[in-house]
């Protein structure tokens, strides 16, 4: 296992971490964690060196406001000893806070759950501009203060997901220790990115990274001229090792997260931190990610950025979501995921659909790229409908 001086702690963390989000399950109920299967896979990481343990509130639960299954149940996995050879990591349930006692009522309660005096690594989670907004006015830093004042955590971090502008915003706010981000070969400039990665580490943050593998599509629904990329190049290379490797080369990461439920993905991924240092990637290897990123690119239908200038719609379609699902679906459909792939449009409120365009054109006059949304919309309706 390879390990990371994790930003300005001085922490060295194992470059894999586990993420404990999707762990097995018992006749596909989440919140029925499969414990022995389960027990057997993080400690299998453990003793093979892996000491970054991701969990939140919600995990392995039926709704966000509850709490989840995954906090008490890695509480008793770290029994044993397991406890003292890693660092913990959960987060506060931003959408849970309306007063600034809330705060430490959820991080004691959090402490219970996980039967631990401390937390080694606490995020605010989710954070985006409105929740962000939110948590200023009700004192977020004054309670990272104290937190870490009196040994209740150790390190204050948060995960992201919005736009660069308010990432950055995020990172300057508060004398932060570390981020979670979502960064894989196909997200090189989404959300935070590759600037924000950047941005975060040159402020002396470590920097965690999720969803390396786009939730399974970079192994599972790659094209399938992409795969020949990859076979021709290095036939003995899995897909699961292009999408890591990728970003283990970036010296600014210092963990991926993994949700790993099975043996096999605990092994290979092991593996893979095992041999996978910063700026190790040739000229080659690097020409071949970048070919195979191209025909991704070339699958998207709408060239939308999600800036959100085209909103709010009169009618209160979320034109940013349907373009998002419309070119996801492109950039991933096969006869396995089809249906899969349709269901998120289905996810929409009827109201945010594509079908409740009453082609008014308002959208059209404040879009930096000049889609020609009406028309587009249209096309939306059509695959999904």
């Amino acid at each position: 296992m390879l390990y990371r001086k994790f930003g300005k702690t001085n922490e060295m963390v194992s470059i894999l971490g586990f993420g404990c989000m999707r762990l097995p399950i018992i006749e596909g109920d989440v919140s029925k964690i499969d414990e022995e299967k389960a027990k057997n896979l993080i400690r299998k990481a453990i003793d093979e060196g892996v000491n970054y343990i991701d969990t939140a509130f919600p995990y392995h639960g039926t709704g966000m406001e509850r709490g989840g299954e995954s906090e008490p149940f890695i509480g008793r996995v770290l029994k044993d000893g397991y406890r003292e050879k890693v660092k913990l990591a959960t987060k506060l349930p931003s959408w849970l806070i309306n007063t600034r006692e809330d705060m430490d009522k959820y991080l004691n309660l959090q402490l219970e759950r996980l039967d631990t005096d401390h937390i080694d690594f606490y995020l605010v989670h989710a954070l985006e501009k409105k929740t962000w907004d939110k948590l200023k006015k009700l004192g977020i830093d004054d309670f990272l203060d104290c937190a870490i004042k009196d040994g209740r955590i150790k390190y204050a971090g948060f995960s992201f997901h919005d736009k660069l502008e308010v990432f950055k915003e995020i990172v300057d706010y508060y004398d932060w220790s570390f981020c979670l981000i979502q960064y894989n070969y196909l997200d090189e400039y989404n959300q935070a990115g590759i600037e924000g990665l950047r941005y975060a580490a040159g402020k002396g943050l470590g920097v965690v990274v999720m969803e390396p593998l786009r939730g399974g599509r970079l192994v599972n629904s790659i094209p399938d001229e992409a795969q020949k990329i990859f076979k021709k190049a290095n036939p003995d290379r899995t897909f699961v090792e292009w999408a890591l490797k990728w970003i283990y080369n970036h010296p600014e990461v210092s963990v991926v997260l993994s949700g790993m439920n099975d043996p096999l993905q605990v092994e290979e991924n092991i593996k893979i931190a095992s041999t996978s240092e910063p700026n190790s990637l040739s000229e080659e290897e690097l020409d071949v990610m970048n070919k195979v990123k191209e025909i991704f690119k070339s699958k998207i239908k709408v060239n939308c950025t999600a800036c959100e200038y085209c909103m709010p719609c009169p009618v209160g379609i979320n034109i940013p979501r349907n373009f998002t699902y419309y070119n996801e679906y492109h950039m991933f459909v096969n006869k396995e995921n089809e249906q899969q792939l349709k269901a998120r449009y289905f996810s929409l409120k009827e109201e945010q659909r594509s079908n409740k365009c009453v082609k008014c054109g308002k959208c059209e006059t404040h879009c930096p790229q000049g889609i020609a949304i009406r028309e587009e919309l249209e096309k939306v309706t059509a695959t999904f409908l």
